[in-house]
């Protein structure tokens, strides 16, 4: 158990920025399902529009650090290649 008021102050801090992120990580996976459920459906158009949506929220995501900027541009470029294959089908 933390002893000093600084110590406590960043457990606290540690618990609130953990939700955050959380919270943050959640809703890119979210955007990242949208674009696979059209995938699965083969809605060419449905999953140009949502990987047009989650893009960017990849890279939001390394804006604010919760995730690696190695793996939103693998998860990116795995996800266009899948929507540009899709729309070539």
């Amino acid at each position: 158990m933390a002893n000093h008021d600084s110590a406590k102050k960043r457990i606290r801090r540690n618990a609130r920025r953990a939700e955050i992120n959380g919270d943050r990580i959640s809703r890119i996976r979210t955007f990242v399902k949208k674009v696979e459920k059209a995938l699965l459906q083969g809605d060419k158009d449905a999953a140009v529009a949502a990987f047009a949506v989650a893009e960017p929220e990849l890279r939001r995501g390394v804006n604010k650090g919760v995730l690696h900027a190695n793996t939103a541009s693998r998860k990116i470029s795995r996800l266009s290649a899948r929507v540009k294959g899709l729309a070539q089908a």
